[in-house]
């Protein structure tokens, strides 16, 4: 198919050269739309070509990752600088170390997080500034810096397990006994690792990536305390280094053998404790030997001696005492003392041996004291008895006993015992045989007529308005203490070491006892002097009751020859006989009224005949009637 020719109009003048003109600008214009559309089809090209990969001239630290997929990118990561996951780091304590990795400490390439990063760059939603990113980065570059993530919590965990292994608790120094040896425990010292400061080392050092692995850890040590072991232990050895000695001395001045303590008695008394608090802790060590204080006061008895008072008589002309025996200082064994100074003798190291500690005991009344101290001024109270008819033995008994008593000053408050002051009536303290009452009847025995004195004794304190507080009295009415037109009822019979003769001394004065044996009088008398406090009326007794004395009763004698007779108890009626003391003030009004009542019994007549004499056959008539003689102890 032919086209019509065009055509054109003539040409005007001046024409060409604008034509030219024209047609050279449709032609730019064209060639620029066609450029642009060239331009537009290669970017469209590259923007499809570039949708799944990342812009070329990004790069991850030193490794170009541009026109690559994101897994691509990622592997290519991997490969670069996945190795630092596996670097090895090692941690050391002293000689001890722990391995790890750096994955196992919480260090990790997060190359999927780089690498959509890096693919963000040229993709973003914006047309215009995609293409702005790409173009920048295919001329200038885009490198992004690589970056780890560290996990401090899994690192933090591991550095725990460590500090378990290597934390310690504190062993503090120790004093230890294995028995009688001592020796210190130095202990140990407490071990804790910090954990902020090795994990800041570990950070530091793992995000550096300088290539150094070696990590020494951080570990705070606490010294043990040893407060004062050391001086304790030199006590302790001390103590155990020897035996102790007790030396002591029997009164009379003669040595004892030395008691040994041995180590391991000592041992058994030592004690070390730990006290007080924080710095401020001690071992104390001390010792305890008090188990040895029974010991101790058994032999305290053998070992002591009592003070003895100082006697004296008084002189009613110048109202002064007159020393008759001096005082004498005694002793007592202080068990508290000498065990005390046990103990302190367990810690001297030189000086081993320890003497027993006496506490001296001074005399109430020394030489020197006079009566006015003592308001001892005038004779208050006395009695005399009389001992006709009596033996040899029994007078020298009485004068004995009565001189024992001689000179005795008896404190306010104080109660005077007979046997106490009397002492042991014994043949080693020069006593003789004579008569006694012994279980039913008089029979001969040591220290026959000892009961006068008693009873002489008690009269005065009686009759001195002295308060009573023993008195025994005999079995039967004993002629003796009736002489002299005296009544009944006020003997006192003593026996050791039971039945004793005891008053007090109710009054605020001191009182002093003086006897005197008159021998040419067949006497004993006992005085007391003291200051008036009372005045005293002893009534007549009053004698109800009697029972008749049973028939004499008649006993074989091997030593008498027939027709001999020997008497060896007397007859007395049995009765109840009462007594009343009046005791008035220095006023004259009466204090009190004093009732001392005594129970006799009868008492038979007692003969000793030769063998086959005709009147020990009554005897044995009484006998089968059911008689026997009455008897009580005396």
């Amino acid at each position: 198919m032919a086209f019509p020719q065009l055509r054109h109009p003539p040409p005007q003048p001046g024409a060409p050269l604008l034509v030219r003109l024209m047609r050279l600008a449709i032609l730019s214009f064209v060639g620029m739309a066609l450029l642009s559309l060239a331009l537009a089809l290669a970017l469209f090209g590259l923007q499809m070509t570039l949708s799944d990969r990342i812009v070329p001239g990004v790069s991850i630290g030193e490794v170009d990752i541009g026109g690559l997929t994101q897994p691509q990118a990622a592997d290519a990561l991997a490969k670069q600088y996945g190795a630092l996951e596996t670097v090895v780091y090692t941690f050391r304590d002293g000689d001890r170390s722990w391995t790890a990795t750096a994955a196992e400490l919480g260090l990790s390439l997060p190359a999927e997080a780089l690498v959509e990063r890096a693919y963000a760059i040229g993709h973003s939603d914006d047309a215009r500034g995609s293409l702005r990113q790409q173009a920048e980065a295919w001329l200038s570059g885009a490198a992004l810096p690589l970056t780890f993530v560290f996990d401090e919590s899994k690192a933090l965990g591991y550095l725990r397990e460590l500090a378990g292994e290597i934390k310690r608790e504190r062993q503090d120094a120790s004093l230890i006994l294995d028995g009688i040896n001592a020796s210190v425990g130095p202990g140990l010292s407490g071990r804790e690792l910090d954990l902020e400061a090795t994990m800041d080392s570990l950070s530091a050092l793992v995000l550096a990536r300088t290539g150094e692995t070696e990590i020494a850890l951080v570990v705070h040590e606490s010294p043990p305390r040893s407060w004062n072991v050391m001086e304790a232990a030199a006590q302790v050895t001390t103590a155990l280094s020897s035996p102790l000695q007790l030396i002591g001395s029997l009164p009379n001045g003669d040595l004892l053998a030395p008691w040994i303590l041995t180590r391991e008695q000592i041992l058994a008394g030592l004690s070390v404790t730990l006290s007080g608090a924080g710095d401020k802790r001690r071992y104390e060590v001390s010792v305890d030997l008090s188990a040895f204080a029974s010991y101790l006061a058994t032999l305290s008895p053998n070992l002591s001696k009592p003070s003895a008072e100082g006697r004296f008589d008084f002189d009613p002309a110048t109202g002064q005492l007159n020393p008759i025996s001096p005082a004498t200082e005694g002793r007592r064994l202080d068990v508290a003392e000498t065990i005390r100074r046990l103990e302190a003798a367990v810690f001297d190291p030189v000086n081993r041996r320890v003497v027993m500690y006496f506490e001296t005991l001074q005399p109430r009344y020394p030489a020197g004291i006079s009566a006015a101290e003592l308001g001892i001024t005038e004779l208050v109270a006395e009695a005399t008895t009389y001992y006709w008819g009596s033996w040899q033995n029994r007078r020298s008994n009485i004068a004995l006993g009565a001189g024992k008593l001689h000179g005795i000053i008896i404190a306010p408050g104080e109660e005077f015992s007979f046997n106490q002051h009397l002492g042991d009536i014994s043949p080693e303290a020069g006593y003789l045989e004579g008569s006694v009452i012994l279980g039913g009847a008089t029979v001969t025995g040591i220290g026959g007529g000892i009961c006068q004195v008693s009873t002489t004794m008690f009269r005065a304190a009686f009759s001195g308005g002295y308060a009573i507080t023993e008195r025994n009295s005999h079995g039967y009415r004993v002629g003796y203490y009736e002489y002299a037109g005296a009544g009944p009822g006020l003997d006192a019979a003593i026996w050791q070491p039971d039945v004793d003769l005891r008053f007090q001394n109710n009054t605020p004065h001191h009182l002093l006892i003086e006897s005197s044996f008159l021998g040419a009088q067949d006497a004993l008398q006992f005085r007391v002097y003291s200051s008036p406090h009372w005045r005293t009326v002893v009534e007549a007794p009053i004698i109800r009751d009697i029972i008749s004395a049973p028939p004499e009763e008649y006993i074989e004698a091997d030593d008498l020859a027939p027709g001999q007779i020997r008497q060896i108890d007397y007859s007395a009626d049995g009765a109840d006989v009462l007594v009343y003391r009046n005791v008035y003030d220095t006023a004259g009004s009466l204090v009190r009224r004093d009732q001392l009542f005594t129970h006799y019994l009868p008492w038979q007549a007692v003969f000793e005949v030769a063998p086959g004499d005709p009147r020990l056959d009554v005897k044995a008539d009484a006998e089968e009637d059911g008689i026997a003689p009455v008897g009580v102890a005396g």
